[in-house]
């Protein structure tokens, strides 16, 4: 129906972003669906990573996505009509130990787009948060590690999580359903949402085991 078009920039790259937004708006003249979908993962500790890494992250996964939403937004608003999605994780809403820069990410990315649905609500467009856990994707390999050098590991978990397909079919589907928020994840994952809300101490307890069973397994 619509001929594909595509815009390549650096999504850590403000500028560039702003600059795309525009090339965006001239071709097509308005979003309907905008999909912040892309991002960074990051494995180390925190006492070893440089803030460069951790600011690099932040970039990439927190501000890039909301200097193209902030970009897009206005058009939006003058047509009354569109769709926000923002890929975050289920580490928006709980922190596992070597993890640091990325659950921080989403946490603010679960923070801005809760503040900009209960904004834009008035102007007829919808926010819709995913949050899903581990999927097959390549985030472990190409993720940071402390020093800002690349992961290079497939971890176990990731390739064993659900397909990108899947999750893909589920955003189609929260987005026309219009929902709010969605989380896709498997049962250990979601019950430690729900444990970091209603028994914290037994959360943050089973999260210090765990930190120290992976610093102990790494030195072995």
């Amino acid at each position: 129906t619509h001929k594909p078009h595509t815009v390549v920039f650096d999504l850590s790259d403000t500028k560039t972003v702003l600059n795309a937004a525009e090339e965006i708006l001239k071709y097509l003249g308005h979003v309907d669906i905008l999909i912040n979908n892309a991002g960074i993962s990051f494995r180390g500790t925190i006492v070893d990573t440089g803030l460069d890494v951790d600011k690099k992250v932040m970039e990439t996964n927190y501000f890039g996505p909301i200097a193209l939403t902030k970009a897009l937004l206005p058009s939006m608003i003058k047509r009354r009509q569109g769709h926000i999605v923002a890929i975050s994780s289920v580490q928006g809403k709980i922190s596992i130990p070597f993890r640091s820069a990325y659950a921080a990410s989403k946490h603010a990315t679960q923070a801005f787009f809760d503040c900009l649905r209960a904004e834009v609500e008035q102007y007829d467009i919808d926010v819709t948060v995913v949050s899903p856990g581990y999927i097959q994707t390549n985030l472990s390999l190409n993720a940071v590690t402390a020093d800002g050098s690349r992961y290079g590991v497939m971890d176990k978990n990731t390739a064993e999580g659900q397909t990108a397909a899947e999750v893909a079919q589920v955003v189609l589907n929260a987005v026309g359903q219009k929902k709010k928020e969605v989380l896709v994840a498997g049962l250990t994952p979601s019950l430690a949402v729900y444990l970091r809300n209603l028994f914290p101490r037994l959360f943050f307890t089973l999260m210090a085991t765990r930190a120290k069973k992976e610093r102990k397994a790494k030195d072995s």
